[in-house]
């Protein structure tokens, strides 16, 4: 059971994360960048022949620094068999470098119980900085939908308000759509930059969780929208992207066809994503702003 104050006062250690370009590179292969080797807008970001490249992509940040699996921890009383990622946000302060050493600091900021039978949500933050100027990056929020363990209010009565609900994508046909073919061996590629979960490469771990076969990493079809943005909003510049946020409803399997359906709004672009074989939501309530 989780016992709220013991998780919001939970320690993370700093964590300096050093990184090459290829990182930055095996980064973007692995959200699809460079599956046409002849654009050169996706070559910038998986090539390093010319002064400046390779780019970034901004959801690079969300693998920077990343803290492993400490919800896996017994003291944090979640019931790890049921959690599923749940949203992702992240805020640009300044275009993530492509190489470099970067510091990231955690923190849980927010637990909501739901109600008994109806899970709880555990959010939190992710602070990163140049390790050497001091400059802070980005601010990555991740919450994790924790389905074990609604009800854990009743012992202490502490449970913290939930956040607003994010608005919802339109309906009708898209301003833009925008498909990224993933590959059979997606889930293998991406576990190299940061979550080794057997639940993305073990068949039998897959099996006993109920998939038919491994599937893919949620960040990594996170990271595909934001390859679709920067591509379709932001003219192959990372920089101009500065939000990015969405639900996660489904899992993509490795092999499957993504489509971002986008919806162009006042301040920013609303999206969804689905899977074209199945025709299921994978992503919905996306929101990502640009300058």
């Amino acid at each position: 059971m989780i016992h709220y104050r013991k998780l919001m006062d939970w320690k993370f250690e700093d964590i300096e994360h050093h990184y090459t370009s290829d990182f930055s590179m095996l980064y973007a292969l692995s959200i699809g960048v460079g599956a046409d080797p002849l654009d050169e807008r996706q070559l910038r970001f998986v090539n390093d022949v010319e002064e400046g490249t390779p780019l970034a992509m901004p959801t690079l940040s969300t693998v920077i620094g990343f803290p492993g699996t400490w919800m896996r921890h017994p003291d944090t009383g979640i019931d790890v068999l049921k959690m599923v990622h749940g949203e992702e946000h992240i805020a640009l302060h300044a275009p993530m470098p492509a190489a470099g050493r970067v510091i990231a600091r955690h923190r849980v900021t927010r637990i909501v119980d739901k109600g008994e039978g109806r899970g709880a949500t555990v959010t939190y933050e992710k602070l990163l900085f140049d390790a050497q100027t001091q400059a802070k990056l980005a601010t990555v929020t991740h919450t994790t939908f924790c389905r074990g363990n609604g009800g854990f209010s009743a012992h202490d009565g502490l449970t913290d308000t939930p956040a607003a609900p994010p608005a919802k994508v339109p309906d009708g046909p898209p301003d833009q759509i925008f498909d990224v073919a993933t590959l059979a061996q997606q889930a293998l590629l991406y576990r190299l930059l940061a979550d080794r979960n057997p639940l993305h490469s073990v068949p039998a771990v897959a099996r006993a969780a109920g998939f038919e076969k491994p599937i893919l990493h949620g960040l990594c079809t996170y990271g595909i929208a934001g390859y679709a943005l920067v591509a379709a909003y932001g003219d192959y510049d990372p920089s101009r992207l500065k939000t990015l946020f969405t639900r996660f409803t489904a899992p993509v399997m490795p092999g499957e066809t993504v489509r971002m359906e986008m919806y162009r709004q006042a301040t920013g672009v609303a999206f969804r994503a689905r899977v074209l074989e199945r025709n299921t939501v994978v992503l919905d309530s996306g929101y990502a702003e640009f300058q």
